[in-house]
């Protein structure tokens, strides 16, 4: 994978998660949902470091300087990470023209990181609607994924 291939995966993944952003936002305005805490990500992350995986419930953990800005940078590297899946998966020719069912693939499937890792690791048992609410945001995800290569291969 050459430079502007990394570049090119760097922005799709970075704009699919981008996009995440804003449906969040929409969904909070349409369905009342709250917006994720990336502070509480930041949190986890800095006890992970410390070599807890599961802490007691991550709201009762005490807070981290730089918290926030620690699960922010998480929350875009993860969707970057998650865009190199793409030419790995399906090759390289997915970078250069970019196909739908990949993307909706990747970022579907990509569901399991927060309903088996990450809630579970920070003690959160997610409801049902939780639960449908992150599938359908990681199916968002995998439209920016499609979208977003779109945008970068052109």
């Amino acid at each position: 994978m050459n430079t502007n291939d990394m570049l090119s995966i760097l922005l799709t993944g970075a704009g699919a998660t981008a996009l995440t952003d804003v449906w969040a936002i929409a969904r909070r305005r349409i369905f009342g949902t709250p917006l994720p805490d990336f502070g509480f990500v930041g949190r986890w992350i800095a006890q992970l470091a410390r070599g807890h995986f599961r802490p007691r419930p991550i709201a009762g953990v005490p807070p981290v300087r730089g918290e926030r800005a620690i699960g922010w940078v998480a929350h875009y590297a993860i969707g970057v990470g998650f865009a190199f899946l793409l030419p790995a998966l399906w090759g390289r020719q997915w970078i250069q023209h970019p196909t739908l069912l990949p993307a909706l693939i990747v970022g579907i499937t990509t569901v399991v990181a927060p309903l088996f890792i990450m809630q579970p690791g920070m003690g959160f048992r997610p409801t049902t609607a939780a639960r449908l609410h992150s599938v359908a945001t990681h199916a968002v995800f995998g439209l920016g994924l499609y979208l977003a290569g779109k945008v970068v291969s052109t």
